[in-house]
């Protein structure tokens, strides 16, 4: 018996038989990768915004300063106790202007011209040598319209008298008129009505008569000399 054995033919170097069942088969090329340079420009363009921006934030955090802060609350007009106030390392907005912790001796003492909530910090106009009104004075509110002031506009500090008037149709009587002397604090003008308050500083014994009479609005202010 013989046994017809089929072998590869040998097809020369390099070359082998293929199996019949494999003959159509190809084999797909691996993609080529494409570079793209504006995406490699941009991801690096990232990164280097990415360091940029930590490295500022590092410094803005880093750059901390020693300034005064309210250690307990002190309401207006109190005076401020060196225990009131206690020094604070913060990172500071360029915007904001505390008082440096060196300062704070000269704090001890002086007045509070506004409420201070504990763990705040200290500014200058926080802070004032004298509380308003001082001991002894009241401060009324009169309302009057531009008639009934000066021409010569009014300022923090003039000293004027507030003076009873007739009102308007009222003839003025024989007899002394009616003077409070007084010392402009304030003015609010009111644009809806066009009258200005003027904030006035008397002594406390003359605050209840002028406050009544600045409500029938029968009172001008007259501006006495600037002359000191």
């Amino acid at each position: 018996m013989s046994v017809d054995t089929e072998r590869p033919v040998d097809r020369g170097e390099g070359h082998t038989q293929v199996p019949a069942g494999q003959k159509d088969r190809r084999v797909a090329q691996p993609p080529k990768l494409r570079r793209r340079p504006v995406l490699v420009a941009a991801s690096i363009a990232a990164v280097c915004l990415g360091g940029l921006l930590g490295a500022f934030a590092w410094t803005a955090t880093s750059d901390t300063r020693s300034v005064v802060a309210v250690r307990s609350a002190v309401e207006r007009g109190a005076v401020i106790g060196r225990e009131d106030l206690m020094a604070l390392q913060v990172g500071l907005d360029p915007a904001l202007t505390p008082i440096p912790a060196a300062q704070v001796e000269t704090l001890v003492g002086q007045r509070a011209a506004v409420d201070m909530a504990a763990g705040t910090l200290v500014t200058r106009e926080q802070i004032s040598a004298t509380v308003l009104p001082p001991r002894g004075f009241s401060v009324v509110g009169v309302a009057l319209p531009a008639s009934l002031l000066p021409g010569e506009p009014l300022v923090t500090g003039d000293r004027v008298r507030v003076v009873a008037t007739p009102g308007a149709g009222g003839e003025v009587v024989d007899g002394a008129t009616v003077t409070i002397p007084a010392t402009v604090v304030g003015l609010h003008p009111d644009p809806d009505t066009g009258a200005t308050v003027v904030s006035v500083q008397v002594p406390e014994s003359q605050a209840a008569e002028l406050a009544a009479r600045a409500a029938t609005g029968n009172v001008a202010i007259v501006l006495d000399s600037r002359e000191r």
